[in-house]
């Protein structure tokens, strides 16, 4: 059976939670059995996926823990909603972990780049940005501690296809602090509108590996979160849409991280 990921993390409250969430749709169940199977509690899925489930049915009979083949209205009674895809895996949380500075002085040695995200509202836009990070290899997203930061949720679990079980989430109390402290390992590099310097030109330069912050889509970054920053840079644009969507410009962002460095 596989190993939970990041095993020595220390955990935060994210929410007051329920004692188990679920995980819809086979992507993101099938990334769940395959990454940490052992949060799986009881699993459902309909005909569609009787042949698909089969393997995740013989997980959970060795651990001695239900699945049922049901009809597709009791999956959406049991995911109270028609979005469940056919198949639900009922687990318990994945916990988030605090920010340690120590900890990112080791993730610095490995040169990877890190994305922080500070008021992304949206569960959806938090979905789809794990996903685009588990496409690319980026394996931590730090989540700040404003207060209309989205969580990992249902929804955003749905909608990241299986990327929230491949990307560790960390959360940052007093987030500027910690920014401070993050600069010590990483190059702060803030995102806004208009004024920035080049992407390429940031994003590419070799030194301390990037810690890459963006901001909600109303607002964008808060000044605080701005005056933190090294650097700051801006996705330029034909001039007809003022922004991209934060998930968008999360993409363009982290393809670019991605790029090997010489």
């Amino acid at each position: 059976m596989a190993r939970a990921p990041f095993p020595h993390k220390k955990p935060v409250p994210r929410r007051p939670e329920p004692d188990t969430e679920k995980v819809a749709g086979l992507p993101a169940v099938r990334a769940l059995f395959q990454h940490d199977p052992g949060r799986a509690e009881r699993l459902f899925y309909d005909e569609r996926f009787k042949a698909e489930a089969g393997e995740f049915c013989k997980i959970m009979a060795g651990a001695h823990k239900p699945y049922r083949l049901v009809p597709t209205e009791e999956l959406t009674r049991i995911y109270g909603s028609p979005l469940h895809g056919g198949i639900i895996a009922v687990t318990r949380p994945k916990p988030l972990a605090a920010f340690d500075p120590a900890e990112a002085q080791q993730w610095a040695k490995t040169g990877a780049p890190l994305l922080v995200l500070d008021g992304v509202g949206n569960p959806h836009n938090l979905g789809a940005i794990a996903r685009t990070m588990a496409f690319f290899g980026l394996e931590r997203v730090l989540l700040s501690d404003h207060p209309g930061q989205a969580l990992p949720s249902e929804a955003a679990l749905r909608v990241s296809e299986g990327g929230l079980e491949w990307v560790q989430v960390i959360r940052a109390q007093k987030f500027v602090a910690s920014l401070k402290r993050l600069r010590d390992s990483h190059r702060i590099v803030g995102t806004a509108l208009g004024s920035g310097k080049s992407v390429a030109d940031v994003l590419g330069r070799p030194g301390k590996p990037v810690a890459l912050i963006l901001g909600n889509e109303e607002e964008g970054l808060p000044p605080a979160t701005l005056a933190a920053c090294d650097e700051v840079v801006t996705l330029p644009g034909s001039g007809r849409i003022q922004s991209l969507n934060v998930a968008a410009t999360a993409a363009i962002l982290i393809h670019e991280l991605a790029k090997p460095r010489r």
